[in-house]
């Protein structure tokens, strides 16, 4: 009788671990899909405020791009095709481009889309700001945790999307743009930054007629638009276009954002 209790009682020891078992099996999936189902949804629900695209065939370009690959082996030319079907639009003497200052240009454009447009404010741009994926090779999945970091490796799949992006974006621009550069660094004109290697190269002129640069000044500046790095700016700069640099104060630049009376060609 004990031989049989023991028995028993192990026997239901044993089906109730195959239960915890099979539940914690269940939840890693069900946890698997809500990640990757929130970074769809979030993607999807971005490019819907485009109504013009079909965002789920931009979705699919956009994973072929990544999915099922190393995620330090995903090249720049793999995001031509997602590229190639929402292509960016000119908008000349509209077109703002950005280093170190993320946070002033969009606290600007946000409130006063009439004057200007950076790459965030695209499609693609606006889809994937502050995203992080990557995929995993043997995966048809879409991380977003455990994915190499900027500089982590070159050919990193958030890394090379915004390289593709912005070559593209830098492709179309025309008329006179703007670039708004940190005071607050030593470098304003970094030449290791998007900006230095990636967009001015592709300014060319007489598609572009010139490049105001707006540098902005916050308290304890240590640049303005005398530092030695905007030297070589100019010196990058296709022959024919014409360059011009102001300093500009943060202050400033958030009282146009505010007053839309302001005129955007009086903002500096």
């Amino acid at each position: 009788i004990m031989e049989h209790e023991q028995s028993r009682r192990l026997g239901k020891r044993c089906v109730i671990l195959i239960v915890i078992v099979v539940l914690i099996v269940i939840g890693a999936v069900v946890l698997g899909l809500t990640l990757k189902s929130g970074f769809e949804s979030t993607f999807l629900s971005r490019c819907e405020k485009f109504s013009q695209y079909d965002c789920k065939e931009l979705w699919d370009l956009f994973q072929q791009a990544y999915v099922n690959k190393d995620p330090c082996n995903v090249p720049v030319e793999a995001y031509n095709p997602l590229i190639a079907a929402a292509p960016f639009k000119p908008q000349c003497n509209k077109m703002m481009f950005w280093s170190k200052t993320k946070d002033v240009v969009h606290g600007f454009t946000a409130k006063r889309k009439d004057c200007f447009v950076t790459l965030e404010d695209t499609l693609l741009g606006s889809v994937l700001d502050d995203l992080t994926w990557c995929g995993k090779e043997g995966s048809k999945d879409t991380f977003t945790t455990g994915c190499p970091g900027w500089s982590e490796c070159e050919n990193n799949p958030v890394r090379s999307f915004w390289i593709c992006a912005s070559a593209a974006f830098a492709d179309v621009a025309c008329g006179d743009v703007t670039a708004m550069l940190s005071g607050s660094i030593n470098t304003p004109f970094n030449p290791e930054s998007i900006f230095a290697s990636v967009e001015v190269p592709r300014f060319k002129s007489p598609r572009i007629k010139k490049l105001d640069v707006v540098m902005v000044i916050q308290k304890n500046a240590i640049s303005n638009c005398n530092h030695s790095s905007l030297k070589n700016l100019m010196q990058a700069l296709d022959k024919g276009i014409t360059y011009s640099c102001k300093d500009v104060s943060k202050s400033r630049i958030q009282e146009c954002g505010a007053k839309p009376e302001i005129a955007c060609g009086a903002c500096w």
